[in-house]
């Protein structure tokens, strides 16, 4: 099975359920390096008379830390920085392994899609790895023999334009009632989208059951910090994953 490389223009479609993901403005406008490189949806960003933000005024401070927290980090935060970010599509790519492909001034490199985007630290001004003058030219989605059974699920406020407050996209290898191999990713509780790793490595040679579902999600939520108004997307998130794998074991059964 060849790779398949994304460029240019995102793929418009108006079939199923499209229109839940964006306008129509952004679906017929948007590009793929468009949607990779989108800043944050933090209110306190977007306030620029009256909130201070480090991503937009390095060393100015955080007032979303202690204002509405309720879209914001559990995991992979700072005192710096408690924003999400907002993609679908990069929490896809990240659980299906793309490589992202760019050319600069010292010429092309690739590196793994999961190292793009950057945690926030100390600096939350600079949401990616990119280089100056540097463009994403291409991504490449290397063949992945049991993405047939994998799936993308958002949870959010409304059916249509919202933003994750927890999203998944997963994949799952059952052979025997025993996980092979999985992919999971997870969207609206960190800076970048986040690979579960701590939970796919609980998975691997285990059972697929609702137990072992159970045990992974717990094993991923285990470093997740809540603020005052999101403690919620902990279980929501457990209990998503959950729901997500089960839905995923069934289909392969």
């Amino acid at each position: 099975m060849p790779s398949i490389w994304l460029c240019g223009r995102a793929i418009r479609s108006c079939r199923g359920r499209s229109w839940r993901g964006a306008s129509a403005q952004i679906r017929n406008m948007a590009t793929v390096g468009g949607n990779l490189l989108q800043r944050t949806r933090c209110t306190y960003f977007y306030d620029t008379d009256g909130s201070r933000c480090n991503k937009r005024a390095p060393g100015s401070g955080c007032d979303a830390i202690e204002g509405f927290t309720r879209g914001h980090a559990i995991l992979g935060a700072s005192s710096a920085c408690v924003a999400t970010h907002p993609s679908d599509m990069c929490v896809a790519l990240a659980a299906l392994d793309a490589v992202v492909h760019l050319h600069g001034r010292g010429g092309a490199r690739t590196l793994p899609f999961t190292e793009l985007h950057r945690l926030p630290g100390d600096h939350p001004e600079f949401d990616t790895v990119l280089e100056p003058g540097e463009l994403i030219t291409a991504i490449e989605l290397p063949p992945l023999s049991f993405a047939a059974n994998s799936t993308y699920r958002k949870v959010r406020d409304r059916a249509s334009y919202a933003f994750a407050l927890v999203s998944i996209a997963a994949a799952l290898e059952i052979d025997g009632g025993v996980i092979k191999d999985v992919r999971i990713a997870l969207g609206g509780v960190a800076h970048k989208p986040w690979r579960a790793s701590k939970a796919e490595a609980a998975l691997r040679g285990g059972p697929a059951t609702e137990e072992a579902f159970l045990a992974a999600a717990v094993a991923e939520m285990a470093d997740a910090v809540p603020l005052r108004d999101n403690g919620f997307k902990i279980a929501l998130t457990k209990r998503t994953l959950v729901a997500v794998l089960g839905d995923l074991a069934g289909a392969s059964a």
